[in-house]
């Protein structure tokens, strides 16, 4: 599993930014069969978290209804340079990292 974070390469300080992140996951329900009629087992992301520099900044807790290769779009205040980390969870207890620089000038 891969994750693309999308936000300014820079901000100023205060600046309010607006962060995409892109998770590539088949987000399996458990509802679907194979070619030879088998269930596929259930296998979603649960539990998607963001850091900005230690700092939890969202918590998500998501199920079923969200589809493959989940995208979500949030906002958070640009506070000092530093790093953004995401972090996801699924039901087999895979947990995948993805990392971003924001560098912030005065």
């Amino acid at each position: 599993m891969s994750a693309r974070i999308q936000l300014p390469a820079e901000a100023r300080r205060g600046e309010i930014i607006e962060v995409r992140v892109l998770i590539q996951h088949p987000m399996e329900t458990g509802y679907r069969f194979n070619d030879s009629g088998t269930p596929i087992p259930r296998n979603v992301i649960h539990t998607i978290l963001c850091a900005y520099n230690g700092t939890e900044v969202l918590r998500a807790e998501i199920s079923s209804g969200i589809a493959a290769n989940p995208y979500l779009q949030f906002f958070m205040v640009a506070e000092s340079s530093g790093e953004l980390l995401l972090t996801w969870i699924d039901d087999e207890g895979v947990r995948g990292t993805e990392r971003q620089s924001l560098i912030v000038r005065e």
